[in-house]
């Protein structure tokens, strides 16, 4: 598989990034491309695992060290027809996916993993370019018609693969554009939008029917989408952000991080906003609120905007530099990870509890009240509880806060309600373990179904839907199902 000995000879190596001080003038992609020789060249360092764990690492069970060895024999159509046959959008995962396959590859053990990633990325882009992506409409139709409800990145898997199938397929969109949180919730300078205009085109062709300013439960009523179609599949996303409810929440500059962002991707497309209720961070203490992806995003925007500073707090402890006893290969660790917004300026706090928003005489946010948090021994023989640590408290000056903590659940109101489908404890959409939900010819997938996720986690839910879908309208099915086998291996 590749070059027996790639893994010895060659070091991990990543496309260089345009400098900080470029890049924060625009909301262009971050990198520099990659020559095609350098690729190949890191696909040489995939090694002839007995078990390739990357694999089970990778939730759409990609088959990895396949298309590395393709692409170091420079066979790029063939590589880029094994990566097709388990992600329907690797333009979007060679993009801003974290990588989990990563974590799990074999060589990671004791030296810097593959840069599986990038040569994902690298094989679609090439198979764009040299025309190997081509539409690719059914021979057939089945004359069954389904609609996908939300385009987000499960939304558009189902729809392409059940259109795949030979179904006619309807994708909604209660927003204006394709693309649900692609579109609206990631920042242009990590996912430009022509690459999502790109892949529409290519679906447009093979036949899916994009639907704009669709809002079921509003707009298009549940009753005409369960009369008029065989199928229905809910791909609405995870869509009620996580609130933080302290005193001063109500003070004017504590917003959603997803009103931010999506303001700002608004922009960037060139749509006049409402000054009343733009939300800039230009000269300001910008305080975000929230330590993962959706945190980063909103230090970058900021820093864009040319914020006075931007700070970030989490309210858990720094976590380590490296994998510990208690996250073992191959499991995804939770380590410290510094992302480009990061690198392109930020304070950086941890253990932080958040007390109260602090504001003045007119309603205008001005600091936020906190205090340390840390592990306390409170009784002998006991464990010691994480708590907050006496005499920390502070007030931290901004004028704007941005609260990135998550989301807790879909939207009920409206269409779930309508429908009537049962949730779980969660709030979420309960499903059968065939995507069924609790009323006939519905179906659901992706965060909707199974919480806040990742976008390669949405994309392998809605290839999943689709397949049983397919079965429940056809009886069987000939669409890709996931390869299950490595599971039993890892448990």
């Amino acid at each position: 598989m590749g070059k027996p000995t790639g893994f010895m000879e060659f070091g991990r190596e990543l496309p260089k990034k345009r400098d900080p001080k470029e890049r924060i003038n625009d909301f262009k992609e971050l990198y520099v491309p990659f020559d095609g020789e350098k690729v190949e060249t890191q696909a040489a360092r995939c090694m002839n695992c007995g078990v390739p764990f990357c694999h089970n690492g990778c939730p759409l069970g990609n088959i990895i060290p396949e298309f590395n060895d393709a692409v170091y024999e420079g066979q790029w159509e063939e590589a880029a027809e094994i990566l097709l046959s388990t992600n329907n959008f690797p333009e979007f995962t060679g993009r801003i996916c974290p990588a989990p396959c990563e974590a799990a590859c074999v060589l990671g053990i004791n030296k810097p993993p593959v840069t599986i990633e990038e040569i994902e990325k690298n094989i679609i882009e090439i198979a764009y370019e040299k025309g190997y992506v081509k539409a690719q409409p059914p021979l057939v139709r089945t004359g069954k018609k389904v609609v996908v409800v939300g385009s987000g990145p499960a939304g558009m898997a189902a729809a392409a693969q059940l259109n795949k199938a030979g179904h006619t397929v309807t994708l909604m969109e209660r927003a204006e554009r394709i693309g649900g949180l692609l579109r609206y919730g990631i920042p242009d300078f990590k996912l430009e939008k022509w690459v999502i205009d790109r892949r529409m085109k290519v679906m447009e062709a093979e036949g899916v029917i994009f639907q704009t300013n669709a809002n079921v439960g509003d707009n298009i009523k549940v009753k005409d989408l369960l009369n008029d179609f065989d199928a229905i599949v809910l791909t609405g996303g995870s869509t009620i952000p996580r609130d933080l409810p302290i005193p001063g929440r109500e003070l004017k500059g504590v917003h959603f991080a997803m009103q931010f962002l999506g303001q700002q991707n608004d922009r960037v497309h060139g749509k006049t906003l409402d000054p009343a209720t733009e939300i800039w961070a230009t000269g300001k203490n910008v305080l975000v609120i929230g330590g993962g992806d959706t945190g980063s995003d909103c230090v970058g925007t900021s820093n864009r905007h040319k914020a006075a500073s931007v700070s970030q707090i989490e309210v858990m402890p720094k976590p380590p530099t490296e994998r510990n006893d208690s996250m073992p290969w191959p499991n995804w660790p939770m380590i410290l990870r510094t992302s480009t917004s990061h690198e392109e300026g930020c304070e950086r706090n941890w253990a932080i509890a958040t007390k109260e928003f602090v504001g003045d005489a007119n309603g205008n946010l001005t600091g936020l009240r906190i205090a340390e948090m840390g592990w306390v021994e409170t009784e002998a023989g006991k464990l010691p509880k994480y708590q907050e640590l006496p005499g920390t408290e502070r007030v931290l000056p901004c004028e704007l806060a941005l609260l990135a903590i998550g989301f807790v659940h879909p939207q009920h109101s409206g269409m779930l309600n309508d429908f009537g489908v049962e949730l779980d404890e969660r709030g979420n959409v309960k499903c059968s373990d065939k995507y069924q939900t609790s009323v006939d010819k519905v179906f659901a997938a992706g965060d909707m179904r199974r919480g806040q996720s990742l976008v390669v986690w949405a994309i392998s839910e809605g290839r999943e839907a689709a397949r049983n879908v397919d079965i429940y309208l056809m009886g069987a099915s000939k669409l890709e199902a996931k390869d299950v086998s490595m599971l039993s291996v890892v448990g």
